[in-house]
């Protein structure tokens, strides 16, 4: 298959930790799209991937079933990359070692057939892996998804080589390019797990909304951020119930309060790291909420950052995956 066209009708998966997104694509051309949210979390819980299997033949028949042109011709084939290729998901798939571009990430896809989903062929895309598992695996870091979507952003123009991605999804992730356009490593948190934890399974689930809002009041924000600073973030968190008792803030300044604590948390972590500089500009991608919280605190350390509206970041993931796909070969 190596050399197909972006023309070429294609089914794409993107498979997380909490949601699953399924697309029919031509091209750039969204036929048809679906979605769910179940994750590799599920099949951690469960102890299978029962489930999963289950979502993605229903994802991948109803976007088949969509009313479309008569003259799209079906799709040949599926390509996935997340976590779909962890030892949750389908199909484990090895990460490939930093740096990885374009041609380690086509070269390292793998196909499969998982004929109780679907009768056609699958190719699963494998994660970067920074570092050395073995060695100290404390020092390493590992991702897979964002490879893909790094692919999509340097293809589109939306991240220069050189540049850092920091991706705050489920995982918040810090992702370095080189100068070839390749990923070069990678930092990794839990912070956007955490963040729903504490929003929906502690004793702070009654002093936020279970509902991100739509903005933060970046005054709130700092406060966190301040706080987080003096007094660590498990201190900073058990303040968000304080500020609650105090009957003088509102939920969505507590959980303003709440995103800023990780967000210093966060950021001074990566500073050590050397993975953000004031020297390598920043894409940032998640919610227009978080994105605006996050440039506007990498700009106080003096960090020039552009987020991603979210709409576009859906069209350099499947950029991304058309990218491979036209590299990979059939096998």
């Amino acid at each position: 298959m190596s050399g197909e066209t972006d023309n070429t009708p294609a089914i794409f998966i993107d498979l997380g930790t909490t949601n699953t997104r399924v697309w029919l694509a031509q091209g750039q051309t969204v036929i048809a799209r679906a979605q769910a949210h179940l994750g590799v979390r599920d099949s951690a819980r469960d102890g299978s991937n029962q489930r999963l299997c289950e979502s993605l033949r229903f994802l991948i028949d109803s976007v088949l079933r969509s009313p479309r042109d008569r003259s799209v011709e079906s799709p040949s084939c599926i390509i996935g990359a997340g976590m779909i290729t962890s030892s949750l998901g389908l199909a484990e798939v090895p990460h490939v070692p930093a740096p990885a571009g374009i041609g380690e990430l086509a070269a390292a896809t793998k196909r499969f057939d998982f004929k109780q989903i679907t009768s056609l062929p699958v190719f699963l895309v494998p994660g970067v892996r920074t570092g050395s598992l073995a060695n100290d695996a404390t020092q390493a870091d590992i991702m897979r998804g964002e490879e893909t979507l790094c692919l999509g952003l340097l293809a589109m123009g939306k991240a220069a080589t050189g540049s850092v991605v920091l991706n705050l999804g489920s995982h918040w992730k810090a992702i370095r390019l080189d100068s070839d356009g390749r990923i070069a490593g990678s930092v990794t948190s839990l912070a956007g797990e955490m963040i729903y934890a504490a929003q929906t399974a502690t004793i702070l689930a009654s002093s936020v909304s279970a509902d991100r809002p739509p903005s933060l009041d970046q005054h709130w924000v700092n406060k966190g951020m301040n706080e987080q600073r003096r007094s660590g973030l498990a201190r900073a968190l058990f303040c968000v119930r304080l500020l609650d008792l105090s009957g003088l803030t509102t939920p969505d300044q507590r959980i303003a309060f709440l995103v800023g604590a990780f967000i210093a948390s966060d950021m001074d972590a990566i500073l050590k790291t050397g993975a953000l500089t004031t020297t390598a500009p920043v894409t940032l991608i998640g919610t227009h909420a978080l994105t605006e919280a996050w440039r506007a605190a990498l700009a106080e350390a003096g960090i020039a950052s552009v987020p991603v509206p979210e709409p576009e970041t859906e069209i350099a993931l499947l950029a991304g995956l058309q990218e491979i796909l036209m590299r990979i070969e059939w096998k």
